[in-house]
């Protein structure tokens, strides 16, 4: 068996992986490979999975696999597999982090500070604590997340159709009123038809002044153009996020010129832990895929 990392995992897991097979990063060796390993940078297309005709397993290290083209995968006979329940921690605390700092103006007083100014009285912070906070989506990483604002004393509840009950956090059944009623709102969606711009124009003017958004699951999931409008206008207060339409996006992208933006480059699933998490799961994966073989 021979098994192609693709992408960056844990220095350590080629190691791990060894007594399955060979295991090589040479991307010459695509069609020889048996299973790949994939996080957000290699798209497994159509066209991809035609170069790699002895493929059998593509193990996404993450949550989402929209960049795998799973129809074609099923045609080829190749099974998919995700690590979902690796990244809860590590992206859960990178939202969080955005969330946090946000009302407390970290980075505004950090670049104040280093230009020379003190801004000790226009920089006027806000609390997290009895604050509404909503997720959309309450899967693996927004339960975390919930977890830590609820240990902040805000007040979360979620908005996601195929969950009827999360613990003790308040289900939302439409989308609009979890805007309308939330002071902050956190994105844990993957990319489906039906995600894709779901928060657009209409959710964010019937959104509650001064939201806001914090985005740490896929950037397709909100409309760059009615974000932006929203962030002029002042009626989103910031949008946070990790995630992009295209990684990176261009430079033309809007949504970089925006105004009370917070910016992060897709670090949400690079902890060291995490990488750690993922190389177990792989590792579990593969062993199960040996066994039935």
């Amino acid at each position: 068996m021979l098994i192609l990392i693709c992408d960056a995992f844990d220095p350590g897991l080629a190691a791990k992986l060894a007594r399955f097979g060979e295991v090589t990063d040479d991307m010459g060796r695509l069609g020889e490979a048996d299973v790949a390993l994939i996080r957000s940078k290699t798209k497994a297309t159509a066209e991809w999975q035609k170069d790699a005709p002895n493929l059998k397993l593509i193990i996404r290290g993450g949550v989402g696999t929209d960049n795998i083209d799973k129809v074609a995968a099923k045609e080829n006979g190749i099974q998919v597999n995700n690590t979902p329940k690796a990244s809860g921690i590590a992206v859960a605390e990178l939202a969080f982090a955005m969330m946090i700092a946000v009302p407390n103006h970290i980075v505004k007083a950090h670049n104040t500070m280093a230009e020379g100014e003190w801004a000790k009285k226009q920089l006027k912070r806000t609390e997290l604590f009895g604050k509404k906070l909503g997720t959309v989506g309450i899967g693996n990483i927004a339960q975390e997340l919930a977890k830590r604002g609820a240990a902040f004393g805000m007040d979360v509840s979620f908005y996601d159709p195929y969950v009827d009950s999360c613990g003790d956090f308040t289900k939302v059944a439409d989308l609009g009123k979890l805007f309308a009623e939330c002071d902050y709102v956190s994105m844990h969606l993957p990319l489906t038809p039906e995600t894709e711009g779901l928060v657009g124009t209409d959710i964010l003017a019937g959104a509650k002044d001064g939201v806001v958004v914090i985005n740490s699951g896929r950037g397709k999931t909100v409309d760059g153009p009615a974000m932006v409008a929203a962030l002029e206008s002042g009626k989103v207060a910031c949008y946070a996020t990790d995630v992009w339409q295209k990684d990176p996006p261009p430079a033309d992208d809007p949504l970089l010129k925006a105004p009370n933006m917070l910016m992060a480059p897709h670090l949400g699933a690079s902890t060291k832990e995490n990488l750690l998490r993922i190389g177990e799961e792989v590792e579990a994966i593969i062993d199960a895929f040996v066994k039935e073989a």
